[in-house]
């Protein structure tokens, strides 16, 4: 299984030591007690290893899905919590199945940033109460809960319990400096449970009675009639299983060389990991970032390592439950509050406030709606916001140049070599100053405020369509304008309807639209329009721009040869009555005949 067992042992060993008090912290958060901490970090670990896609990670109960669990369990119970976490194993497998994983890389850097500090603040306002040694008032807000326990506290302060926890959080962020490589949280939780149980302190309230074994599986806490009614948490639990999970993946596989996971068959272990869990009491659980990455730092190399980590919980959970239910729940506290505060990458969020004001906007938004409001809603509401602000962005790369009308060069933007003239206001266009005769060798010779060209450049889409093309309409005081679409990245049906009315709008005042450089993959929407269909009827459309100014070249010639004495026209094309698009005959060409 592992080309280095021994490696793989020794750092499952260890990540065993580091996740137990974790273990037993998140469960006693959750609300349902220490020991669905133990059992989701046996069964969940386990079945995680197996079936997922990473062979780096490491799975149990967590922070970020404690915040989920606490207003659930508040609201349908201990048999709530389990039905959630069975129906999100269940969609976890379903979106394994429909291959969604790959999908989760596309959630920006702010966005879980943002998040990440969230779960942070919340975690660590959730261990006030116990913190502070007083009962967990009533309440589904974290931060009521948290200035209630502050209150109750301040009417009867247990000293005891507040230095044990910052007895066990200092000791922990210390030594994390000091010595990375020992796990200091064990450390710090068996000194806190020595001095309380060797100085008899009654302020420190210890866990309680545990469980010497895991119970026999049983689907005894299922409510088929409140299955409707939890819905919703389970998709909530199910999209923060989903995310968590191959956040931390992406995470191992940064840290190491070799290494890719399979984020679609890392859903599907997380599925089985949380449809197994609940059989034995365990709450929904999900990769864990912090306990991976212990599993990578300690040479880890293969899934033996986390299946080690929890084969040695379990070893624990059958022979030292009595040892583990003295521990005091404000060292457990001290731990969880000093791991929201190693979560917190100051770096990271200094980086992307400073990067633009936009990704600033995301990170602070998402981190205030993960406090205020509940941690998938918090996520969607990221997404939504940057890609609002995506749009904009790319919207404003659209814009309509106008540029030399012959040449064919590839630098064709203000500043290079090959540009030959301004840019200048797009309605009442003046004849075209740059280039001349010197440039293109006599090729414009006769077309001289007759032939303009323009050129289309960025997205063509629903965002920024109407806003670049609406002043092309209102050009005046020309025979041919000459539209260079080359550099067109994309065209959704609104830029194209949008390119359709400025091209009748052109024809109905006389002037010629002439295309060029249409690509393949943009032919599909301007079609669907009729915008191609309107350039193509009377050979508007060419693959490049030189080709398109001979045509335009070309029918000035005509125009002036039919008048007889030189001066240019041209034919258009604009709406008939009835609707139909008709050729319409310029002034000049309507006298000759």
């Amino acid at each position: 299984m592992a080309r280095a067992p021994r490696r793989d042992l020794l750092a499952g060993l260890t990540v065993a030591i580091v996740a137990l008090p974790l273990a037993l912290g998140f469960g006693v958060a959750s609300g349902l007690g220490a020991e669905a901490g133990l059992a989701t970090a046996v069964v969940a670990g386990a079945l995680a290893a197996v079936f997922g896609g990473s062979n780096l990670q490491v799975s149990g109960p967590t922070g970020a899905m404690t915040v989920v669990l606490v207003p659930i369990v508040a609201e349908y119970g201990p048999g709530g919590v389990l039905t959630v976490g069975l129906m999100a194993g269940g969609l976890l497998i379903v979106l394994a199945l429909l291959r969604a994983g790959r999908s989760m890389r596309y959630v920006p850097a702010p966005v879980v940033e943002g998040f990440t500090f969230g779960i942070a603040c919340v975690i660590a306002l959730q261990q006030i109460p116990n913190a502070l040694g007083v009962a967990a008032p009533e309440g589904d807000r974290v931060l009521v809960v948290a200035w209630r326990a502050i209150e109750e506290f301040a009417g009867g302060p247990n000293w005891t319990a507040l230095a044990i926890t910052v007895g066990v959080a200092g000791l922990m962020l210390a030594g994390a400096r000091l010595r990375p490589g020992v796990p200091f949280s064990v450390v710090a939780v068996v000194a806190a449970t020595l001095a309380a149980q060797l100085f008899h302190l009654d302020g420190a309230t210890p866990i309680g009675a545990l469980p010497a074994g895991l119970p026999a599986p049983s689907l005894g806490f299922l409510d088929v009639s409140a299955v409707g009614s939890l819905v919703a948490p389970a998709v909530a639990v199910a999209a923060l299983a989903a995310l968590e999970s191959l956040l931390s993946a992406t995470v191992a596989d940064g840290m190491t060389t070799g290494q890719k996971h399979d984020p679609d068959r890392e859903l599907f272990g997380q599925g089985i990991a949380n449809l197994a869990a609940p059989l034995f009491g365990g709450v929904p659980a999900t990769a864990a970032i912090a306990r991976t990455a212990v599993n990578v730092r300690t040479g880890a190399g293969s899934r033996l390592a986390a299946l080690t980590h929890a084969a040695v919980l379990a070893v624990i959970v059958f022979a030292a439950a009595p040892l583990v239910s003295r521990i005091p729940l404000a060292a457990l506290a001290g731990v969880l509050l000093a791991t929201a505060v190693r979560m917190v990458e100051v770096g990271a969020l200094r980086a992307m406030a400073r990067a633009t004001r936009s990704d600033a906007v995301v990170l602070v938004l998402t981190a205030v709606a993960t406090l205020v409001l509940d941690l998938v809603l918090a996520v969607v509401i990221g997404l939504a916001v940057a890609g609002l602000l995506a749009l904009r962005a790319v919207a404003a790369e659209a814009r309509v140049d106008r540029v030399h009308p012959y040449d064919d060069g590839v630098p064709e933007l203000p500043g290079s070599e090959t540009y030959g003239g301004e840019v200048p206001e797009l309605p009442g266009a003046e004849p075209y100053k740059g280039g001349g005769d010197a440039d293109g060798g006599g090729e414009l010779a006769g077309t001289a405020g007759q032939v303009v060209a323009y050129r289309v450049e960025g997205p063509l889409f629903f965002a920024g369509a109407h806003r670049s093309l609406l002043e092309l309409g209102e050009i005046s005081g020309v025979r041919v304008v000459i539209l260079r679409m080359c550099r067109v990245t994309t065209v959704d049906a609104t830029g194209a309807l949008a390119l359709k009315d400025t091209v009748h709008r052109l024809n109905g005042r006389g002037i010629v639209v002439l295309a060029s450089g249409i690509r393949p993959d943009q032919r599909r929407a301007l079609e669907s329009v009729g915008a191609l269909e309107l350039l193509r009827r009377e050979g508007r459309e060419y693959a490049t721009a030189s080709e398109a100014f001979g045509a335009a070249r070309e029918r000035l010639a005509v125009a002036g040869a039919a008048r007889g004495d030189g001066a240019v026209a041209a034919a258009g094309v604009g709406p008939a009555r009835g609707g139909r698009d008709v050729p319409v005959a310029a002034p000049a060409e309507e006298a000759a005949r």
